[in-house]
Order: structure tokens, then sequence, then C-alpha cells
């Protein structure tokens, strides 16, 4: 199970602002390739690390990747982000940057808006039952 104590709703709404605000344009940190999604951005729970790298199973965005590819080295390019089952590492083979970007802004704006419903479900099941 993850040790990423941060609350995903959070996590996601921090790496939507980072997509917003063109953080995957280019990087101060790896000038020579377009960063990585996830990766490259504060979201990431080795971000900004220069060694004792915590392992990607302890990340609360392992929830988002289908259990098959949980071993990959880098599981988090494997989150489908739309009903065809495009992943960013799909994206990565086989699109473009921009595609990818607005690939994940959808992504992100459906998951939060739908763990929010969720969360909002949980709590008024949880008032009825008090």
């Amino acid at each position: 199970m993850t040790k990423d104590n941060r609350d995903v709703v959070e996590i996601l709404k921090s790496e939507r602002e980072f997509l917003e605000r063109g953080g995957y344009r280019e990087s101060l940190r790896v000038p020579w390739r377009p960063p990585f999604i996830f990766e490259d951005s504060p979201t990431c729970i080795n971000y900004g690390r220069q060694q004792r790298f915590l392992p990607c199973s302890e990340c609360a965005l392992m929830q988002f990747v289908p259990p098959d590819c949980r071993e990959e080295k880098i599981p988090c390019r494997h989150i489908p982000l739309n009903a065809e089952g495009y992943t960013i590492d799909t994206y990565y083979r086989m699109g473009t940057q921009e595609e990818l970007e607005a690939a994940m802004a959808d992504w992100l704006r459906e998951t939060i808006e739908r763990l929010g419903r969720e969360r909002a479900q949980g709590l008024c099941a949880c008032a009825k039952s008090a």
C-alpha cells in the first residue's frame, strides 16, 4: 500500500495548476528534453531528490495505475487517460506534446470532479448513518 500521505485530490489539483501554468513547456532542470508528465513536476514523490529515491509503489498516484502495470519502471506513465485506454506512454510513442497535455488536462479535470463527487456522497452517507 502507498505511504504517500498527501491528499490525492490536492495532488491532482496541484498537477492541473502546474500543467495550466505551462510547467511542461520547458524545464530548467533538463533543458535538453521536454519535461516528463508527473516525473518532472512537483507531483512526483521524488521531485527534487538527489538521492534516496522513494519507490513508486509509495506514491498516491499508484491507485490510478492498472494492477498489471504497477511493476513497470515508471508506473505513472501507464495511467489510462481516456476511454480508449491511451496512457502517457501511448502519447510519448504516438502523439504530440500538445495532444498529451490536452488528454492530461481532461483526465485531471474529470478525475478531480469524480473524486469530489465520491467524497461528497461518502460524507452524505456518513451523516445519514450518524
